[in-house]
């Protein structure tokens, strides 16, 4: 392996989340998710509009699709969500095989960073909210282990110590977890969503 090789391949993640995407029914859209406030249409729509936006992001193609932040409305699907999302993904892991994607600054969700630590938002986006359409359609998820490994730094790494993640309180889990549910709870989820 060369020095400039990126660090990690988004493509079996990505791949991953189209299967998903592709398993979801008609019917499933408007059910709930772990994101609060969103339905699975709405986390489709999350999804393909991230995808989107990290794509730019390693291109370094700043303009509106970088500059949005994510809270900024609820994202919906478009009526040709089922060929775009995997589209969309696929071409954010073809930009992020470009080793010049990985340095300098970039910008995603309206926050510039260091490109290497907007590929590990990206990858943990992709982990997590796989996850969040596993659980919200009853389908099975292994995620990729290395985007698992990847995402599962990131989220440590922004734990402030007191019990806070990058996207809200941790929440507790056995020591001996499995690396998803541990990687779950970082980001603010119960890795028992639904509780019954």
């Amino acid at each position: 392996m060369s020095d400039d090789t990126p660090p990690f391949d988004f493509g079996p993640q990505a791949r991953i989340v189209a299967r998903l995407a592709e398993g979801v029914r008609d019917e499933q859209l408007s059910d709930p998710t772990p994101c609060p406030d969103y339905a699975v249409r709405n986390l489709l729509g999350h999804l393909a509009g991230l995808a989107v936006a990290f794509r730019d992001a390693a291109r370094k193609d700043l303009g509106p699709t970088t500059d949005t932040p994510p809270g900024a409305q609820v994202p919906d699907i478009g009526p040709d969500w089922r060929a775009a999302l995997p589209k969309a993904l696929d071409e954010l892991a073809d930009a992020w095989r470009d080793p010049a994607a990985w340095t300098g600054m970039t910008r995603a969700g309206g926050i510039d960073l260091p490109a290497a630590v907007t590929a590990a938002v990206a990858i943990d986006e992709l982990v997590v909210h796989a996850w969040d359409l596993a659980r919200a359609t009853g389908r099975p998820y292994e995620p990729d282990p290395v985007a698992l490994q990847a995402a599962h730094t990131f989220l440590q790494a922004s734990t402030d110590g007191n019990g806070n993640g990058a996207f809200g309180p941790v929440v507790p889990v056995p020591r001996n977890a499995p690396l998803l549910d541990a990687t779950v709870a970082l980001s603010g989820r119960d890795p028992q969503w639904p509780r019954s």
